[in-house]
């Protein structure tokens, strides 16, 4: 009798600390649940929220020419003040261009207006065909475009200048820059912007000597560290950003996402986005 009552509670022992780990693991197997959906859950909210989208409803301006009839860019210049005169067809400098992006871009007040980039640093704006810029002795790369009131280059064979110019008493690097490769010209996102105009920014750029396909060269842009291809020579719109700084790169890479080798072909910039 005592074995059979030794025996009985030897298996309610048992029987306890069986349903007691069985209890156990499903409350483990219901917290790993809980655990992976609260990841699942923070990572969807971690998540970028950036989206880069081809920009529409531009004029296309086909017929516009932008040419440099000044300075003589063959022979070097002198130190100081260069003036630079261009002639401008079939496009009004000054004039708000008629498109609805004037309204949901960053939009210049003063209207169309010519990009003058050195060495592809940040362009200078110029409402007027005419005017001076002191630039450093040294050889340098220039790329002039026509721009949109918004900020969204001319792209046709007329609309923009391409020169290597030489200033001052420097040796002349004829050398410094290949003016036949596939180059990379930076032009927008650019300073700072405010309210309305933080909601939509323009990415916009120039290449020179280059097409871009799906299976050939295209513009790697890699925002605030997300990654977009850009196979087209286009105009784009970035949006979901946050206020503050905002980091962007392109890269001009060939069909294998290798940096095609070039001065210019791998640019970083830093905007500001404030409320």
């Amino acid at each position: 009798m005592k074995t059979t009552s030794k025996s009985l509670l030897t298996m309610a022992i048992c029987s306890l600390l069986f349903f007691s780990c069985k209890n156990n693991d499903k409350a483990n197997e219901a917290d790993e649940k809980d655990m992976t959906e609260e990841e699942v859950m923070m990572e969807e909210e971690t998540s970028s929220s950036i989206t880069l989208s081809k920009l529409t409803d531009s004029p296309a301006y086909e017929t516009a020419s932008l040419e440099l009839t000044a300075p003589d860019t063959s022979v070097k210049l002198p130190s100081g003040e260069v003036k630079f005169n261009f002639n401008v067809q079939n496009y009004e400098l000054t004039a708000q261009t008629d498109s609805p992006n004037t309204e949901s871009l960053a939009n210049s007040g003063k209207g169309q207006h010519i990009h003058f980039i050195l060495n592809n640093q940040p362009y200078s704006a110029h409402y007027e065909s005419a005017f001076a810029k002191a630039i450093p002795d040294g050889t340098h790369h220039l790329v002039a475009f026509l721009s949109r009131s918004y900020h969204e280059s001319v792209k046709n064979d007329n609309s923009m200048v391409v020169k290597k110019i030489t200033v001052g008493n420097s040796v002349d690097q004829q050398s410094k820059y290949d003016m036949e490769a596939p180059t990379l010209i930076y032009s927008r996102p650019k300073g700072e912007y405010k309210g309305k105009d933080t909601e939509n920014l323009l990415l916009d750029f120039f290449v020179l000597n280059t097409t871009l396909s799906e299976n050939g060269n295209k513009v790697r842009a890699t925002i605030n560290g997300e990654e977009f291809m850009i196979t087209e020579w286009a105009p784009h719109v970035i949006n979901g950003l946050e206020m503050g700084e905002v980091k962007i790169m392109l890269e001009l890479i060939d069909a294998d996402g290798n940096t095609i080798e070039g001065p210019f072909n791998q640019v970083t910039r830093t905007v500001t986005l404030s409320e």
